[in-house]
């Protein structure tokens, strides 16, 4: 289990990153480019298309111009992202301001649900996955990314030699999210596993960025306050023994998965125990 985040702090950072996230983004569009390309193993003529933690909207952009009959809807946490999308006047997104642990939609109401990197923002993925089913009717597809354990561990590492508080995030074990996905009755789960490494030229210029694209430390055990200017200097110093060819890296494991919404009457693993649900058409008993 990962630690508890602050859904606060996750809303105030990514809404004060919203003028500043696109042109940091370098990262998160190359693997949402790769995460759109999984949509080739789904062959439906969708009407509602999902986008859960759409940021400034690139990927429900390009949701709506590959699913061109479709309702897309374009969701976030932080309200101030939402502005950022251009909602369009021939088809335009619909945008909507919700918790991904509690999305405003009907039951079975979603036939492609697309999650590009908000996934590791969710501590409790049992509760995520179980929403995301609740939403997708049978047979609907699901696509997601999320940040794996071993990300930024050279900026963990080096925050630990300053002191023993959390100063980054922590994320999900790939068997984790497996584990979640299946539990929740998703159908032939594949996911995968890839490392990215991007290079800095100090510890301070990746902070910096993280703090701009609204990737800062969320764990609710976090020190309040700001850091103070000692543990600051040792953190920078410790992170100088990952330098190589003059540079610093930071290490980003991805981890994509897709899998398909059971059919009606598998059970569903909700809050107050298993649920299962059948079509009108299919139940049988007399009437009084």
């Amino acid at each position: 289990m990962t630690p508890p985040f602050d859904a606060q702090q996750i809303r105030r950072a990514f809404g004060r990153a919203a003028d500043t996230y696109s042109q940091h983004a370098v990262l998160q569009r190359e693997v949402e480019d790769r995460l759109l390309e999984r949509l080739e193993y789904y062959s439906g003529k969708p009407a509602r298309v999902l986008d859960v933690g759409c940021g400034p909207g690139r990927a429900s952009a390009a949701l709506r111009q590959r699913f061109t009959a479709a309702q897309v809807i374009a969701l976030d946490l932080a309200l101030p992202m939402l502005r950022r999308i251009k909602p369009g006047w021939r088809r335009p997104l619909t945008r909507v301001c919700a918790d991904a642990r509690a999305l405003p939609l009907a039951d079975a109401s979603v036939d492609v649900l697309f999650s590009n990197l908000c996934v590791q923002w969710i501590d409790d993925l049992p509760v995520l996955f179980d929403e995301f089913r609740r939403v997708l009717k049978p047979g609907g597809y699901l696509t997601l990314s999320t940040f794996g354990q071993d990300t930024l561990h050279e900026l963990r590492t080096a925050w630990a030699v300053a002191d023993d508080a959390p100063h980054v995030s922590a994320f999900a074990h790939i068997v984790q999210v497996g584990d979640a996905l299946t539990n929740a009755g998703f159908r032939d789960p594949v996911l995968d596993a890839d490392r990215f490494t991007l290079t800095y030229a100090n510890a301070a210029d990746l902070m910096h960025e993280l703090k701009a694209l609204g990737a800062t430390n969320a764990d609710a055990r976090r020190t309040r306050g700001l850091t103070g200017k000692s543990r600051y200097r040792h953190a920078v110093a410790a992170y100088e023994r990952f330098r190589h060819d003059g540079v610093l890296p930071a290490t980003y494991e991805v981890i994509s998965a897709h899998a398909f919404a059971p059919e009606a009457g598998h059970p569903r693993r909700g809050r107050a125990g298993e649920i299962a649900s059948f079509p009108v058409e299919k139940l049988r008993g007399s009437r009084r």
